[in-house]
């Protein structure tokens, strides 16, 4: 049982051109596909809320993940907490996620550029004018949209909260 669960969670983690050939054979299928990216550090109940409503959006949900590189850069050298297998494992445990591929940028251009989902998702702390990916997703005939967030839950409060209390 779990060595079965153990390959349906490796089979949504992919590389970009494997990933590429599943979005390429979906959009032929009919089904939508709506892509979003992070960190996603420490799971909590805002990036399942997040990402459930996102998923929501299409009928396969994919997800670009920063790598421990691209995050330390990013967040700083005491980050990731978890490193980018753990995380992508997390993620892939997720019913709504259909795939996942790790990027080692700063931003996720070059994954929105090859993917062209039909749908980009941000959070709603973001404008579509600074959303990475935006006009291309929109020239391709995609849509760009953002979900709130849930107040009060970030991997950054959390990790804070957990220091104060340690101190």
């Amino acid at each position: 049982m779990i060595a079965n669960l153990e390959q349906v969670l490796l089979e949504k983690i992919s590389d970009l051109e494997t990933l590429k050939c599943k979005v390429e054979y979906w959009k032929l299928e009919g089904e939508k596909v709506v892509f979003t990216n992070g960190v996603f550090d420490l799971l909590h109940i805002g990036h399942i809320t997040y990402m459930a409503k996102a998923a929501s959006l299409g009928t396969r949900f994919i997800i670009g993940l920063n790598a421990d590189a691209s995050v330390k850069r990013l967040k700083g050298e005491s980050r990731p907490v978890n490193d980018q297998a753990n995380r992508a494992a997390l993620l892939a445990a997720l019913f709504f996620v259909d795939g996942i591929v790790i990027f080692e940028e700063d931003t996720p251009l070059n994954l929105i550029s090859t993917l062209l989902p039909d749908i980009l998702v941000k959070g709603a702390d973001y404008t579509i004018d600074n959303i990475v990916g935006a006009k291309e997703v929109l020239a391709n005939g995609g849509e760009v949209k953002t979900i709130d967030l849930v107040e009060g839950y970030s991997s950054t409060s959390i990790i804070e909260r957990i220091r104060n209390q340690a101190s």
